[in-house]
């Protein structure tokens, strides 16, 4: 039977079978991610210094020999500014439970107006209710214990020893990518035997790296502009360690929606420690929203521009999505994955559907 003109075919639903292998897969990213994550992470380090291994080698230089001055001078800088930063973080945290003591009384004195308002409200609907009685007494609602932010704390900072491990894994994993060249594209090439297939692995490899490398270098660009306008913010209200502020921010701006929060809270932590005043208090978060705020509407679509543009909506959804998975590492590879799935869709179609709602 002939289909009418202008009638389209329905979508297909994915079949059970596919979604019981998508719940497979994502089990198997949680359970497995002391074995994924690191390996995601060479990957990621990989794109963004592959090129310089590139130039090395068109300078006569072999890829070994520029994966070993690549890998070694990223981790001088690294250990550099953690030596420069050692000082201060220590002393933020050696103060921080005093801090903390000392914001939650401030916080308390803030707090007494609301209380004086529930309170009367409490007494106008006492004619009408009743609290809960156990043997006379009213019940209370249990105070939040300390060993609730725990798993957490946990979670966000994890064991040393794995921590380490899994730093020694991701440097000696990306020094083999790095040193092995293209060996791994060359030979992609040989195993798909049709031309047209070798082209389209090729632009896909390219877009991706271009797509992952640009977002990584235009990130780290306009986190350097943000944290040292945080910096000079802090150092103008008065915060201490202003430099300590600006490195915060240029490190938590790579996971994006949950570094800013953070760095919000800490800095609130900060300023109901250090001033008496509301406004004191309320204008070093404040100046913080307001220099994040100026850079997501007017730095960043500048600089990123319309290729490495990608959906807010599904960025939050990923970035939440991989911070449950893998935590701290799975929300700064959030993007990055997000970015490569979006060149999959644009090629692929397959996946065509996604690659448009992951577009900006």
């Amino acid at each position: 039977m002939t289909k009418p003109a202008g009638q389209q075919t329905p979508t297909p639903l994915p079949s059970a079978r596919t979604v019981l292998a998508g719940v497979a897969v994502i089990f198997l990213l949680y359970f497995g991610h002391a074995f994924f994550v690191p390996i995601a992470v060479a990957l990621l380090f990989n794109i963004l210094f592959r090129p310089v291994v590139r130039w090395l080698e068109r300078h006569r230089v072999s890829a070994p020999i520029g994966a070993t001055i690549v890998v070694v001078l990223a981790l001088a800088g690294l250990g550099a500014a953690g030596r420069a930063l050692s000082v201060p973080v220590k002393a933020w945290v050696a103060k921080a439970p005093a801090s903390v003591s000392v914001a939650r009384e401030r916080l308390a004195r803030f707090k007494k107006p609301v209380q004086q308002l529930d309170s009367a409200a409490a007494q106008l609907q006492e004619a009408g209710e009743s609290a809960p009685q156990v043997k006379g007494q009213t019940v209370a609602p249990p105070a939040p214990s300390a060993a609730s932010a725990s798993p957490l704390l946990g979670r966000v900072l994890g064991p040393t020893t794995s921590f380490v491990a899994s730093a020694v894994e991701v440097v000696l994993l990306l020094w083999l990518l790095l040193a092995s060249g293209d060996l791994f594209y060359e030979k992609t090439m040989r195993v798909l035997p049709v031309a047209a297939d070798r082209r389209a692995a090729a632009k896909v490899a390219n877009d991706t790296e271009e797509a992952v490398a640009g977002y990584l270098v235009a990130t780290a660009l306009i986190n350097l502009g943000q944290a040292a306008a945080v910096g000079l913010a802090m150092w103008l209200i008065g915060m201490p360690d202003p430099m300590l502020w600006a490195v915060l921010t240029f490190a938590l701006e790579f996971i994006p929606y949950l570094g800013g929060a953070v760095n919000v809270g800490l800095l609130a932590i900060a300023a109901f420690s250090t001033f008496s005043g509301i406004w004191q208090i309320l204008a070093a978060p404040g100046s913080y929203l307001v220099i994040t705020t100026l850079q997501n509407n007017l730095v960043s679509p500048l600089v990123y521009g319309k290729h490495l543009r990608l959906n807010p909506v599904a960025v939050f959804v990923g970035v939440l999505f991989w911070w449950t998975l893998w935590g701290v590492p799975g929300a700064f590879l959030a993007v990055p994955i997000i970015a490569t799935a979006k060149v999959l869709g644009d090629h692929l179609p397959l996946l065509r559907p996604l690659g448009e709602f992951l577009g900006g």
